[in-house]
């Protein structure tokens, strides 16, 4: 186990996203280094009211406490009581353009250590895709470059990781997926560690060829009000999945990790409709028929 490999790659790919980010924006994003008086710091690199990205953040952390919070316990309860370390990239896109879609990408190395005792590790992570309208050529983009990021580390590794992403990424109270997914694995420790990270380093490193030929393609065209009514409609999914299910806000909040990096994923402007129904044969009900409900891009 080589922590020091981890982070140094997390930090080169915060660095390399955000350059290439700035190359699309035509403008810098705000670098806002910070400390943790529990122990550990990070990065936040941001953007707000920009031309193509509303807002957006890639935040790298590296973070560490003497006991873990419930929220990682909860699924492995033999870990409780352990000193831990948390460290990765956790970037949220959030376009101007509603027919640019929003975007997530995360990876993840976590350890938590005891006297006496080897210390267990395990990474995670995924990226997905939330569309306001959607169009059949940038699923099929995103869910094949995700394919090609798990291609080296087995067949089956893709469709398995799709799958946990469609399960992950969904609003059980609503009983509707937030996007049209694409991959999330987390607890991963099961082959060696230098596998397990090359599995990361390659989800990581896959991202901007997912996700920026989309907005390429989709930032120039024209919309009007009721697209942006839509996609603000549609952006208070997102904050209903963040707040209430995630698992990373929350381990954030219980930790006592910095609010303002934690809660930078929740889009700028949002709105919220009682029982509204999209309007028969719209490109909006679309999006509820032919795109929210799983189905196989590859």
């Amino acid at each position: 186990m080589d922590i020091t490999s981890v982070r140094d790659y997390f930090t080169c790919l915060q660095d390399r996203i955000v350059d290439e980010l700035e190359a699309v924006e035509g403008a810098p994003f705000l670098r806002d280094a910070w400390e943790r008086p529990q122990g550990g710091g990070g990065i936040s690199r941001l953007i707000e009211d920009g031309k193509v990205f509303e807002r957006g953040g890639v935040n790298f952390s590296h973070v560490m406490g003497e006991q873990m919070p419930a929220s990682a316990t909860a699924h492995r309860p033999e870990l409780a009581g352990r000193r831990w370390q948390a460290m990765g990239i956790s970037l949220v896109l959030h376009p101007r353009n509603p027919y640019c879609p929003t975007s997530h990408m995360n990876v993840r190395f976590f350890v938590a250590e005891k006297d006496g005792e080897e210390p267990v590790w395990w990474f995670g992570g995924g990226m997905d895709l939330t569309p306001y309208y959607g169009f059949e050529q940038d699923a099929e983009h995103f869910h094949r470059s995700c394919y090609a990021a798990l291609e080296p580390f087995g067949v089956a590794t893709y469709h398995h990781f799709k799958g946990w992403c469609d399960r992950y990424f969904f609003l059980k109270h609503r009983n509707e997926a937030r996007g049209i997914g694409g991959i999330f694995f987390d607890d991963l420790n099961q082959e060696t560690f230098a596998h397990c990270f090359a599995l990361t380093q390659s989800v990581g490193d896959h991202f901007t060829d997912a996700y920026l030929p989309i907005i390429r393609r989709r930032n120039d065209i024209v919309y009007g009000e009721r697209e942006r009514d839509f996609q603000a409609y549609r952006r208070g999914r997102y904050v209903e999945f963040n707040l209430v299910w995630d698992r990373g806000t929350l381990f954030g909040l219980q930790s006592g990790g910095r609010t303002e990096s934690i809660l930078m994923s929740l889009p700028p402007t949002v709105k919220w409709r009682y029982d509204w129904q999209p309007e028969a044969g719209s490109e909006e009900e679309k999006l509820y028929t032919d795109f929210l409900p799983p189905r196989d891009w590859v």
